[in-house]
């Protein structure tokens, strides 16, 4: 991500990160859907959410929405779809898909 924003690492740390009890974490800003990635754009387009460093997402937004606790149930994922107004809007996709980036999200976690 710092590549893509033209900084070295320490200044993307430093701008974009905070420390906390998990590990390093990119800021988040209070807005009126509750706490957004810092670079998550929601008044470039009106009624859609852009990541601006799209092309260089860590593979916590990559695997977004099929993190394992959103598909434990149709009530979680409902729940997740209120906070996030992107999902249920897109293409199905099918389980194989799923269980792929499910499976990339743990070996991330390791």
């Amino acid at each position: 991500m710092a590549r893509l924003l033209g900084i070295d690492e320490a200044q993307f740390l430093e701008r974009y990160t905070h420390e906390t009890v998990m590990g390093r974490s990119l800021t988040e800003r209070r807005g009126p859907h509750g706490y957004d990635c810092v670079f998550l754009d929601r008044t470039r387009v009106p009624g859609k959410a852009l990541c601006q460093v799209y092309q260089a997402r860590p593979m916590q937004c990559r695997t977004w929405p099929f993190w394992p606790e959103n598909l434990r149930s149709r009530k979680a994922w409902d729940q997740a779809a209120q906070k996030c107004p992107g999902m249920n809007t897109g293409p199905l996709h099918t389980p194989a898909f799923i269980r792929v980036t499910i499976e990339q999200m743990l070996d991330w976690e390791k």
